[in-house]
């Protein structure tokens, strides 16, 4: 795997050290913060980590995130512990416009995909077997969700890279109709929250593009690398902004646990109560695939209750995700 960059390997590093701290109701000691995170734990010595950790301490606070030392025992004073004090780093109630709670929306699809992916989740894993005692309270917002991006993500990016054909399995937006595809592909773009491949499509002789989450199965090269060149003027985005077809909002309803689900609830027309377990949420979406793609994230928590396309793409997708683990686990 790839070394990320300087800058955000330090703002991963930071991330996981705030929810470290934000996990537990008591102070934590230099030596359980650093089995935690990562990071510190591939440190070369204690000096090491010391000295990262006080320019991280320091950097966290300049941010304005309350950083306390506070004594781990009230008896022995000589080990300090640190914690986020969750009083002074919550925000007040804050409202904003429509066009703010737009790009929040944005950021915080990425903070789904990144904020316990990987060594985050590591950390509280790793404090949670050290039986520290988790303040729920504290992670309000962080929401389990299973991974269930895009399988032919790798795959496709490979081949633009290697300018290679490939063929694959697509669902089509308008009919749902399943057709085998054959393209060389040119390049790879996001365009309104969502991953798109564009290319010569070999079986109808034009350019076509093509959005990822439609694609089922395995994606398989279809041809030697290097056998076609990219138009050297193509610019992907625009080609996607011509070609890609945007559908008119279409009504779901979903039963979503109390509880779970509070990014769908904020994006909800209507909210009911159907018992002390469940709600029914009344939401719109443009795309069945996209949006299945992003409910199958809530596993068990969410249920599609109407409409049918809708239905059949999140069972789609669970199915998938478990024929997946049960292969891993052979």
């Amino acid at each position: 795997m790839a070394a990320l960059p300087a800058a955000a390997a330090k703002t991963e590093r930071l991330l996981n050290l705030v929810i470290c701290l934000l996990y537990t109701r008591m102070p934590l000691t230099k030596a359980r913060i650093r089995s935690a995170v990562p990071q510190y734990g591939e440190t070369a010595s204690v000096e090491a980590f010391d000295r990262m950790f006080e320019r991280d301490k320091d950097e966290l606070r300049d941010l304005g995130i309350p950083l306390v030392t506070e004594a781990v025992d009230p008896l022995f004073d000589d080990e300090p512990g640190y914690r986020i004090d969750r009083r002074e780093y919550a925000l007040p109630e804050i409202a904003f416009a429509p066009d703010e709670l737009a790009v929040l929306g944005l950021a915080s699809r990425a903070w789904q995909q990144a904020s316990l992916a990987g060594p985050a989740a590591q950390a509280l894993r790793k404090l949670e077997a050290a039986g520290v005692e988790r303040d729920d309270a504290s992670l309000i917002g962080i929401e389990p969700r299973l991974r269930t991006t895009e399988p032919a993500f790798d795959a496709i990016k490979d081949a633009v890279v290697r300018r290679q054909p490939v063929t694959f399995t697509y669902r089509t937006a308008r009919s749902g109709d399943v057709r085998a595809r054959h393209l060389q592909p040119w390049a790879m773009a996001s365009w309104h929250g969502r991953w798109y491949v564009t290319g010569f499509d070999t079986d109808r002789d034009a350019p076509r593009v093509f959005r990822l989450s439609r694609i089922e199965g395995s994606v398989a090269t279809d041809g030697r690398p290097g056998s076609y060149d990219v138009p050297p003027d193509h610019e992907p985005t625009a080609m996607i902004q011509t070609m890609a077809v945007e559908r008119d909002p279409q009504p779901a309803v979903l039963r979503v646990r109390v509880g779970a689900g509070n990014s769908l609830r904020r994006r909800a027309r209507t909210i009911g109560d159907v018992d002390d377990h469940w709600s029914l949420v009344d939401v719109d979406f443009t795309d069945a695939e996209t949006f299945a793609e992003e409910l199958a994230g809530f596993g068990p928590d969410v249920v599609v209750e109407q409409p049918p396309d809708l239905q059949e793409a999140v069972i789609r997708r669970l199915k998938g995700a478990m024929a997946e683990h049960e292969g891993e686990g052979r």
